[in-house]
């Protein structure tokens, strides 16, 4: 009898309890969506129990198979970099195991029904679109290529309707939240809301939102935390690598 390969969402972290909330929040979600299917979480850093311990765990109540998805909107060095060196490293501590890596989450058509969905709870209304402008505040990196995938999600969104759709990053990069906020307000725009296109709460998250009230943001909608499109989008990207053959083992790594 097969036996689907677990999943294992792996998140950053954050010293804000609020963040390791919702970040079960969504897992559970996701395990609803798919009774019988093995989901665990573990974080890169500052929560427990971190990737090399569920790992073990895994392996010693028999699990051989495991699909690690990053609970990451971007390609970044996380993704590239901190992940697999500790997924690596267990494969070579682990004789046997065998480790698919799922892709980031974003983009997707599915993230962007969920800041549809956060603004709508913000507030706004279908009528509203055409006279609004939204920031799309996003934590930021120093990686070219997530800075990148942000402008495209903000251009490719742009044309859904919103009278203009604006990049805006809380660290590593240009522009800040309130500066977009305020670059839209100088152009003319009636209204502006503030779309966080971040997961789970955190020092970002709140810099982004200090940012809109700054600048005087119409609206703020809330992170995309445990909207149902974010489950269904895990259970996606774990059906895709679960397909795929396994990229990294004992033998491999």
């Amino acid at each position: 009898m097969h036996t689907a390969p677990a999943l294992l969402v792996i998140a950053h972290g954050s010293r804000d309890p609020r963040h390791a909330a919702t970040v079960h929040a969504l897992t559970r979600r996701a395990r609803a969506l798919r009774p019988g299917l093995r989901v665990e979480t573990a974080y890169l850093d500052f929560n427990a129990p971190r990737v090399d311990q569920v790992l073990s765990s895994l392996y010693a109540s028999g699990v051989r198979d495991v699909v690690a998805l990053p609970l990451l909107l971007t390609r970044a060095f996380h993704a590239k970099t901190d992940i697999p060196a500790v997924l690596s490293e267990a494969c070579v501590r682990l004789p046997g195991l065998a480790v698919r890596v799922a892709d980031v989450l974003g983009p997707s058509p599915l993230l962007t029904a969920a800041l549809e969905r956060r603004l709508l709870e913000a507030g706004l209304t279908p009528a509203d679109r055409a006279g609004t402008g939204v920031v799309l505040a996003s934590a930021g990196s120093s990686d070219p290529e997530a800075i990148a995938v942000i402008a495209e999600i903000a251009r490719e969104w742009r044309h859904t309707g919103w009278c203009a759709v604006r990049p805006a990053f809380a660290s590593a990069a240009l522009p800040r939240t309130e500066d977009a906020v305020r670059a839209l307000r100088a152009e003319g725009v009636r209204r502006v809301a503030v779309a966080p296109y971040v997961i789970a709460p955190g020092r970002l998250p709140d810099r982004i939102a200090a940012g809109a009230e700054a600048a005087g943001a119409d609206v703020l909608a809330e992170v995309l935390g445990a909207a149902p499109e974010l489950a269904r989008l895990l259970l996606r990207r774990y059906d895709a690598a679960a397909l795929a053959p396994a990229r990294l083992s004992a033998l491999s790594a």
